[in-house]
């Protein structure tokens, strides 16, 4: 068993107690980190604090060139970090070659944006005087990760954050925090002066909310749950602290009659059962027209068959929920569901085999028939089960898209050109897929409507989160 530890001003922290981290195929205990206390919080925001000044008054090239160094130590340690990714999280070896290979882009983008970082001119309305909008940055950041993505999540915070002349205490997920740590090692290698990256390892109860509660934060960046976002905003809220939160939702996805059945049947079985369905743009209800929701369920069943659960490190199928909460949790769900009229079509439960008596495996899902009322149309699931919903055309499906609460992502399949048209205009989401599968560009926008967040990741606009805007009044 290997134990990792914490980073902060650029050396190696313990603690007295250590958190135990657990593989979800198999449940076994493999490294611990450190629980780190408050003061270790607090020391990691006074280290950040310190040393943005002087990281903030490099020109952003040579920020720049520090984000390349980190991102070729990536690339240095890929095969390992993969293989760190599926001990801890569960995805596949392919998932998370394809995870490593992200983080390397995340940061690799944000490198490239350094000389693009830009402000405004304006004419001013007395002569001799000019008007200027500078972007600066916040400062001390703090960065929240979530357990689906966390490396990926790192990256994609880090990168822009950096760029952009703040500095960044990382807290991972307490269930990922391994890759966390080794992103340190590199980070250390890279040679960035102490302080710009910081690093604890704990709970949220405990570590999280010290970084959010603390004055000296300025931003914090949060990737978590609906409920998650709505304490980080309520502790932070005493110091008006800037937010980017980028929770949760329940993304439809709608077939309407005139749709390529086949394409949108590929696409919904990976949109749902990517990374055991642990992404939070999933789909995550299939909204389908009446005229074909027989063919499009038993098509979807047949090819939702073929993805089984199996070793993630040899790539052999779907891998295991990451954690045994959220195992019981997807298992309790089903079971409501059921009691409450939705039929188990596929799946349905744990699969059977001696592989899977321990760790944290869940089969492939299918629910069908799922009414309004039904837990499984209601709540975010966050796993691989998919309910299927019958509905009469498209308004019926708009209308109960935009009754929830939410608003992250959805999925619209149809040929007709009047109807993809509207829902650009009227479905009330950060992203729209037409036609299209789950995918995420590095140069897109990442972002959430209503209760599914604030600000947002990726491309300019992403960057763009961490700066803000200065207006400069000047007479000559």
């Amino acid at each position: 068993m290997q134990h990792y530890r914490a980073f902060i001003d650029n050396e190696w922290i313990d603690a007295t107690d250590r958190i135990e981290v657990e593989n979800p195929a198999t449940g076994d205990i493999f490294a611990t980190v450190p629980r780190c206390s408050t003061d270790q919080a607090r020391a990691a925001l006074a280290s950040a604090a310190q040393a943005q000044p002087a990281w903030q008054a490099l020109p952003p090239v040579e920020r720049a060139t520090f984000l390349l160094a980190i991102a070729e130590g990536i690339t240095e340690r890929q095969e390992e970090l993969s293989r760190l990714l599926v001990k801890e999280q569960g995805k596949t070896l392919e998932e998370a070659e394809g995870e490593v290979t992200a983080t390397i882009r995340y940061i690799t983008y944000s490198a490239e944006s350094a000389r693009r970082i830009r402000g405004d001119i304006f004419p001013a309305d007395a002569p001799r005087e000019q008007l200027f909008i500078y972007k600066v940055p916040f400062g001390v950041t703090v960065g929240l990760c979530a357990y689906n993505y966390p490396l990926a999540l790192i990256g994609r915070k880090i990168g822009p954050a950096l760029v952009t002349g703040n500095t960044m205490v990382l807290k991972p997920h307490e269930a990922t925090p391994i890759t966390a740590s080794v992103f340190c090692e590199i980070v250390e290698k890279a040679g960035l002066p102490p302080g710009v990256i910081n690093m604890v390892t704990g709970t949220g109860l405990e570590v999280g909310q010290a970084l959010v509660e603390s004055d000296v934060t300025r931003l914090i960046t949060l990737t978590g749950s609906i409920r998650a976002g709505q304490r980080v905003a309520a502790a932070s809220a005493k110091n008006i602290t800037a937010l980017s939160l980028e929770l949760g939702g329940k993304a439809p996805f709608i077939v309407l009659k005139d749709a390529n059945i086949d394409e949108a049947v590929e696409a919904a079985a990976v949109a749902r059962f990517a990374n055991c369905g642990q992404v939070c743009i999933c789909n995550e209800t299939v909204l389908v027209e009446d005229s074909v929701a027989d063919e499009f369920t038993h098509k979807l069943i047949k090819r939702a068959k073929q993805i089984r659960p199996g070793d993630p490190m040899l790539n052999q199928g779907m891998g295991p929920l990451t954690t045994a909460a959220a195992a019981e949790r997807i298992e309790g769900l089903v079971r409501e569901a059921v009691s409450t009229g939705a039929e188990v079509v596929l799946g349905g439960g744990r699969p059977d085999g001696d592989a899977f008596q321990s760790g944290n495996w869940f089969d492939p899902t299918i629910l069908f028939n799922v009414s309004e009322d039904n837990i499984a149309a209601k709540e975010e699931i966050f796993g691989p089960v998919l309910p299927i919903r019958r509905v009469s055309d498209y308004e019926h499906a708009l209308a109960i898209s935009n009754a929830r609460s939410d608003g992250l992502s959805a999925y619209l399949w149809t040929q007709n050109p009047a109807i993809y048209m509207d829902a650009i205009q009227r479905l009330e989401t950060g992203t729209i897929f037409l036609n299209k599968g789950i995918v995420g560009y590095i140069q897109g926008y990442h972002n959430g409507h209503k209760l599914s967040g604030l600000g947002g990741e990726d491309g300019v606009y992403g960057i763009e989160g961490y700066l803000q805007k200065r207006t400069v009044y000047m007479k000559y």
